[in-house]
Parts: C-alpha cells; sequence; structure tokens
C-alpha cells in the first residue's frame, strides 16, 4: 500500500505529459459506481454532438464498495470516442460532497492543462446533455464561472420546503439570493483563483459568490437519479446548506451585531419611556414600571452579552490558519487511478 501511495503521489507531482484537452469533467463519486458507466456513455455522446473533447476526474470521496466495483475494471468494455481518459481519484476518507470537489479542483488546476473545468455530479441529475450548452455559454462569456440554475426539481415536497427555506435563511442572513448548485463551467484562467478561496473547503458556489468572482447562469431542467438511492439524509441536507452560509460567516456577524445593536438601542429607549411615563404622568399602574424595566433590562443585558460574543467569535476566527485547497489537497488524495484507457 505505502509503494502504491508512494506511486501516487509521484504522479500528482509530475506534470501531465498528454495533449492538453479542451475540458476536464470533474464528477465526485460515493458509492455511485455502477450507473457511472451508463453517465459516462450519455457525457461521450453529448460530447461528440457538440464537437468536443475531455478528461473525465472521478473524485472518490472515500466510497466504502469494493475496489472491483470502481476499479480499473470499471470501465473495461469501454469505448469513447469524445472522452480521452478517465482517472480516478483516491481521497484517503469520505470528506463530503464539497469536500470533493475542492480536493479535485485542485487536484486538475496542478496537474491538468486545459481550456475549462466542468463540475457535475455522477448520480445524472446533473444532465450530460446540457454540459455542451454549459460550455458555449462559457465559451461566449468574459472569464466568467457558469453555473447551472436548475428548474423542475424532482424530490419530494418535505425537500422541496426544506430547500426554499434554505433559500429564505441565506437571503434573510446573507443578504445575497443563490439559486444554483455545482454545476458549472469554470474557466482555467479562473481556476487558479478558485482554488485559492479557502471558503471552498465548505461551498464551491458559495466561495465563488462570496471572491465576487463574475458569475452567470443559465436556467436548465434537473435531471433524473439514473439508479440507487441519494446519498444525502436530512442531517446531511441542513448540513449542507449550513455549509453555504458560514461561507459568509463575517457579513452575517456584523448583520447581527447591527441588529443586537438597534435591539440596545430600543431597549434604551423603551426604559426611558417607562420611566418618564412612571415620573411625569398619571397613568402608571402600580407595580408594572418595575416590572417592565426589569424585563427590558434583562434584554438589554442579553442583547449586550450576544453582541460581544459575535465581537469575540469574529475576531478570534482570524487568528486560525485556514484551509487552502491549492496548498492542502494533496494530503488528502491516498491514490490515482487510470481506469480509461487502461494500460
Amino acid at each position: 500500500m505505502a509503494g502504491g501511495v508512494a506511486d501516487s503521489a509521484a504522479q500528482m507531482d509530475a506534470p501531465s505529459t498528454e495533449p492538453a484537452s479542451p475540458l476536464i469533467v470533474l464528477m465526485p463519486v460515493y458509492n455511485d459506481w455502477p450507473i457511472v458507466p451508463q453517465l459516462l456513455d450519455r457525457l461521450d455522446r453529448s460530447l461528440i454532438g457538440g464537437g468536443l473533447g475531455a478528461e473525465i476526474v472521478l473524485a472518490d470521496d472515500g466510497s466504502t464498495m469494493t475496489s472491483g466495483a470502481s476499479g480499473p475494471g470499471l470501465l473495461d468494455r469501454a469505448c469513447y470516442q469524445a472522452i480521452r481518459s478517465v482517472t480516478i481519484l483516491r481521497l484517503g476518507r469520505n470528506v463530503g460532497h464539497q469536500r470533493a470537489i475542492a480536493i479535485g479542483l485542485a487536484y486538475i488546476h496542478a496537474n491538468r492543462t486545459g481550456r475549462a473545468v466542468v463540475v457535475m455530479d455522477a448520480d445524472g441529475e446533473d444532465a450530460p446533455e446540457d454540459v455542451p450548452r454549459l460550455v458555449a455559454t462559457s465559451a461566449a462569456s468574459d472569464d466568467s464561472v457558469v453555473f447551472a440554475a436548475p428548474v423542475g426539481r424532482f424530490e419530494g415536497l418535505v425537500f422541496r420546503a426544506l430547500y426554499r427555506l434554505y433559500r429564505l435563511t441565506h437571503r434573510l442572513l446573507t443578504g445575497a439570493s443563490i439559486s444554483f448548485g455545482n454545476f458549472s463551467v469554470v474557466p482555467m484562467r479562473v481556476l487558479a483563483r478558485v482554488v485559492l478561496l479557502s471558503e471552498l473547503w465548505n461551498h464551491y458556489p458559495s466561495a465563488v459568490m462570496k471572491a465576487r468572482l463574475p458569475i452567470q447562469t443559465i436556467a436548465l431542467r434537473r435531471g433524473h437519479r439514473l439508479g440507487g438511492q441519494s446519498k444525502m439524509s436530512l442531517t446531511s441536507l441542513i448540513l449542507h446548506g449550513l455549509g453555504a452560509i458560514s461561507v459568509h460567516g463575517d457579513v452575517i456577524g456584523v448583520r447581527a451585531l447591527v441588529a443586537t445593536l438597534v435591539a440596545v438601542v430600543l431597549c434604551v429607549l423603551g426604559i426611558a419611556t417607562v420611566v418618564g411615563i412612571r415620573l411625569f404622568t398619571t397613568l402608571a399602574i402600580p407595580g408594572w414600571a418595575s416590572f417592565v424595566v426589569g424585563l427590558l433590562v434583562a434584554i438589554l443585558l442579553q442583547t449586550v452579552m450576544l453582541s460581544l460574543g459575535f465581537i469575540f467569535v469574529t475576531l478570534n476566527s482570524r487568528n486560525y490558519s485556514a484551509v487552502i485547497p491549492r496548498r492542502d489537497y494533496a494530503d488528502y488524495v491516498m491514490a490515482v487511478e487510470r481506469v480509461y484507457p487502461f494500460p
């Protein structure tokens, strides 16, 4: 095993000697290997129709399936025309969908050359037939990251309700609306900037938004899952939403601080009003003034403590070294395997 990892590390550090490919397609995969050949068949046909060629990088996010289902024999009978190669990037542990994307993007930046990187899911919900349209939009843009804004979601009612709640919460806390996912095209010139974003470790689309990189969106219908069950549980879905929101933690901290300061001012005005009514009018009911003032003082103290907490958390977060995908990605890569064409 040690020798295999060492060979893989050497392969990562060495620049690619193959001819440059117009596209690099990155797909994070976790136990969805049985549907990968079908997805690549569709992608190959779509690339042929668009006059495109591509290399495929599959980021194996610590899958628990046996190596035979996802190893060199995965594409034994494959014969592609537009797909030049398929490489599996084996991660040493399950790091989650977004971090697998971050590691994959950093690996591609260090080891591949081409015009652009296509990021898409490996379950079929990001339709391969839409890749040429995304690429054409990217080619017509000025170094913009082009995201697919999905329409016509097929998930259940609970998922759609939670997704709407997530978008509303994101808008309220960050002031920015997010209407797209991972399906996107990143020009290679822009990729060098993307892999330097520490926020990429938590959420890819939000990191691009926060970095103020040029963004274009294109409305595309979401595809059907090709098979199996989604690996995203309710807990994973909530963590995914929190990851997107956490990217804007500094903005949320400032907005929360302003809100608590407004609450402090309102409490002080309320206390002054109660005292004024008690001392200078005959409207006061016996005992009500002390009760209301006590309640407002308690709210005031809690608001001040909350404000101080936001300040200390925001300042303390600046003392910690963040993960930079371009610098740290190799620590998570256990092996790099070429599965098509296999020597």
